[in-house]
């Protein structure tokens, strides 16, 4: 008999070569039914697969991220034995679960297939699908997966196989199809009801655009016809969020050709946005007692070298400067932290200094791959909202949870709801990742864990998702759709201060070492911003949106009324214009709620004898013939319930 330990702490006596789902059937049959896959001592296992010794299993449903995961990574196998079926010679590469679904990397060799092909495709994986097929693993020698793959031909697999050891190579087969894979998988293929292609791409072999191009299909499976019908409703929804399309409509960003990929522009109106969101923080830190501070966009390349950056990051940075003077090398800058850091060490700081913190909006540039650049959330140029706090051990716990504080603001003023703080730390297996002493990193780690405790965050741990430098709290916001986001992050380093020799005079009249920690609430403000404009589809807090409200004379007549309610809104601190063009007032009511305007204000012989303004809120609520100073009043009040922080 073995022992199984449970999630909850219940220990189960099992027969030795017991399985996970031979688990959930002693747990119940209705649960049993709905297991795709296991976590057995923490690593994701097939729930066929034997269990020899004592362990802990915790079951994955579809309900779990592991148990998606297991299921789209079987659906790309089902995927691939549809392709086989329908287009015999094809080459396959790989074919990995992704955060929405799966993909797969195929060579077509002689044929070609478009998205005009994905519902034949798709009848083909539920045919497939319907026979209930088991997931079977199996550990094969290489010589012979070797073989296997000589004979079909197939020199993707023969490349992956090069870097595997004998031994540790496994087949998987459901049905006619077998791959070269180290799983897990879901039990039967039967787990798989509703089935969608999504798109069709180029993809280099192994991401290299000097290796051949293969074709990428994309796809996601759900066990009810149902989630996948919401699904694809919320890909709809999504594509009218999308920031790229309304970043367009509303004038808010562009790119240039000219300018290079990845480098947006600002127009006015994103402008007004950035300066508001700026100017918002930048109110927020005050009262937190941070001291702006403007770092250069160029710095010598010894100041990365000895920060680290330069040995983990040379190779992903824009390539050196070279200055007139032999030798001289500048870097654009990557990273506002070794700046912050000379600032510190500009001149000498005593205990009763700290906590010390400089914050600063400061544009960085890192090199992306063309591929890999998307609109506003993967640019080479963006800026940070960058901070660092320099203080005492016994400060970091207080400091870190003050930081966690300003966030939790953030969120609140912006209407992000639901989000779970991801306390990211070391790969213990793979300590050549990160720089510092262990003694260091423990005390790190351990800040983290007891600030996010003490602040009763929902949180999750990811291990080896630290920085080089130190472990951090990610924030994983879920958007109005239900995407997930990393958004703001706070980390704690020991490490940088060692580097750049950093000191503080301690009561004891010795020099110490003081604690550093890296938040930046909104991560970047390129990346922010298409987040907040899918979220809200454009239609911005009050407080933030370039236009709060729009006057909309019903005739030339009344345009010097319309300008002197929209002189006294100026004054008031309200963001408004006047729409004086020759339409009717129906036209330039649909017009202001495209553009998505807040307030519309509509005034004619009646507003103008009375001194009012008909109020029209976008969306179409109408509220009335109300005076100029309760309008105001309206705003006013609604704009700083919103923006005062505590």
């Amino acid at each position: 008999m073995i022992n199984i330990t449970l999630p909850d702490g219940t220990v189960k006596q099992m027969e030795q070569c017991s399985t996970a789902m031979d688990v959930a059937k002693s747990i119940s049959e209705g649960l049993a039914r709905n297991v795709l896959a296991a976590e057995v001592n923490g690593e994701v296992w097939d729930a066929t697969r034997t269990l020899n010794e004592d362990c802990s299993v915790n079951l994955l449903t579809w309900n779990d991220t592991n148990g998606k995961m297991a299921m789209w990574h079987s659906s790309a196998h089902l995927m691939a034995e549809a392709l086989e079926a329908l287009y015999p010679g094809i080459k396959l590469a790989i074919g990995p679960p992704i955060e929405n679904g799966f993909y797969y990397d195929i060579d077509l060799v002689e044929h070609s297939i478009s998205s005009d092909d994905f519902p034949k495709i798709e009848k083909k994986m539920l045919e497939l699908a319907r026979e209930k097929n088991n997931y079977i693993r199996k550990n094969i020698s290489k010589a012979d997966a070797i073989a296997f793959y000589q004979e079909k031909g197939n020199e993707y697999k023969l490349e992956l196989l090069e870097s595997l050891e004998d031994g540790n190579i496994t087949f998987y087969t459901q049905g006619n199809f077998t791959d070269l894979c180290r799983g897990p998988h879901i039990p039967n293929t039967g787990f798989i009801k509703a089935a969608k292609l999504l798109n069709i791409a180029g993809a280099y072999w192994r991401g290299d655009e000097n290796n051949k191009q293969l074709t990428r299909i994309y796809g996601i499976t759900f066990p009810k016809q149902k989630e996948l019908t919401q699904h694809l409703e919320m890909l709809q929804e999504a594509k009218k969020r999308d920031h790229r399309k309304l970043g367009k409509e509303l004038e808010l960003f562009t790119f240039s050709q000219k300018v290079g990929q990845g480098l947006p522009l600002w127009l006015p109106k994103g402008t007004a946005l950035r300066e508001r969101l700026e100017k918002f923080l930048k109110k927020a830190q005050k009262k937190s007692g941070y001291d702006q501070v403007i770092t250069p966009h160029i710095a010598n390349k010894d100041l990365y070298v000895c920060s680290g950056h330069y040995a983990k990051y040379g190779e992903d940075s824009f390539q050196p400067i070279n200055t007139p003077a032999e030798g001289e090398e500048f870097l654009l800058k990557p990273m506002n932290c070794p700046h912050h850091c000379e600032i510190y060490k500009s001149k000498p700081r005593s205990y009763k200094d700290l906590p010390i913190r400089f914050a600063e909006f400061g544009t960085v540039y890192r090199y992306e791959q063309s591929g890999e650049l998307s609109g506003l959330t993967r640019v080479r140029g963006f800026t940070q909202d960058d901070a660092h706090i320099f203080c005492t051990q016994k400060q970091l716990k207080d400091e870190f949870i003050k930081v966690i504080e300003l966030i939790l603001y953030i969120f609140k003023t912006l209407s992000f709801e639901e989000f779970t703080a991801q306390i990211s730390l070391r790969d213990a297996d793979n300590p050549d990742k990160y720089i510092g002493s262990s003694e260091n990193w423990d005390k790190a780690e351990a800040a983290i864990i007891e600030a996010t405790a003490e602040k009763g965050l929902k949180t999750v741990v990811e291990y080896g998702e630290a920085a080089f430098y130190g472990p951090k709290l990610d924030f994983m916001v879920k958007d109005a759709l239900g995407r997930s986001w990393q958004l703001g992050t706070i980390q704690v380093d020991y490490n940088l201060p060692e580097r750049f020799e950093l000191e503080y005079v301690g009561s004891d009249n010795q020099n110490h070492r003081p604690v550093m920690i890296h938040r930046a609430p909104f991560g970047s403000m390129e990346r922010f911003m298409a987040l907040l404009l899918e979220h809200c589809a454009g239609n911005f807090p009050l407080w933030l949106t370039p236009q709060q409200a729009i006057i909309l004379p019903i005739s030339e007549k009344y345009h010097d009324y319309a300008e002197k309610v929209l002189n006294l809104l100026n004054n008031s601190d309200i963001r408004a214009l006047v729409d004086e063009r020759a339409e009717k007032a129906g036209r330039k009511i649909r017009d202001a709620e495209v553009s998505k305007v807040p307030y519309m204000l509509i005034v004619g012989e009646k507003e103008a004898s009375e001194g009012t303004v008909s109020v029209r809120k976008h969306g179409g609520e109408d509220l009335g013939s109300l005076k100029l100073d309760d309008f105001v009043q309206i705003i006013t009040k609604e704009v700083e319930s919103l923006t005062t922080f505590e």
